[in-house]
């Protein structure tokens, strides 16, 4: 929404992806932001509706897993979504959010040393039921993370493929020229 209100088809520009990284990449870092705290208001606000409408976590954690799900294959864009991860954030922030120190952690740690913001996410997300069921949580939520975890990992599967073959772009790497034009096929690479 915040490419489409600066005059831009997200889907047609960089990867494809309608999410905060290439939206960074293609509009800069104030759309970026704009794009990343509006998908962690979306899995925060779910959450914050799942615990309102039935007791226990189980309500919170399968709203938590409706948001990225929806992130992840919005109907209104014809399943062609975000990859989940910020929308996750928001999701666990509400629910366990002291799960997500050690998540933060690994994700930052990993940047700062590969600069791989696929790697970091792939492996943070992937902790983060560890820390949720670690930290005594309820083990609904945890079962939430793994689901979610799971959606996140589907999504990435062509950074996995450009990582394993060496050809993942790294964060704060130019961009090449052709990555902020219009895309001729239109999807992601």
């Amino acid at each position: 929404m915040v490419a489409r209100i600066l005059g831009v088809d997200i889907r047609q520009r960089g990867s494809g992806n309608i999410g905060a990284t290439n939206v960074l990449r293609t509009a800069g870092w104030t759309p970026a932001l704009a794009t990343l705290f509006g998908d962690i208001g979306k899995g925060y606000v779910a959450t914050w509706i799942g615990s309102r409408a039935g007791a226990g976590p189980t309500w919170a954690g399968a709203a938590a897993v409706l948001a990225v799900i929806g992130n992840c294959w919005p109907v209104f864009l014809g399943f062609q979504g975000g990859k989940g991860v910020a929308t996750a954030l928001g999701a666990f922030l509400r629910i366990t959010p002291w799960a997500l120190i050690p998540a933060a952690i690994v994700f930052a740690s990993l940047v700062a040393s590969f600069r791989f913001v696929s790697l970091a996410s792939l492996c943070a997300v992937m902790g983060l039921p560890l820390a949720i069921l670690a930290l005594r949580y309820p083990a609904a939520l945890a079962v939430a993370a793994l689901a979610v975890a799971a959606a996140v990992v589907v999504r990435h599967h062509e950074n996995i493929r450009r990582l394993m073959a060496g050809t993942e772009r790294r964060f704060g790497a130019r961009a090449s020229a052709s990555s902020a034009e219009p895309r001729p096929g239109g999807g992601p690479e």
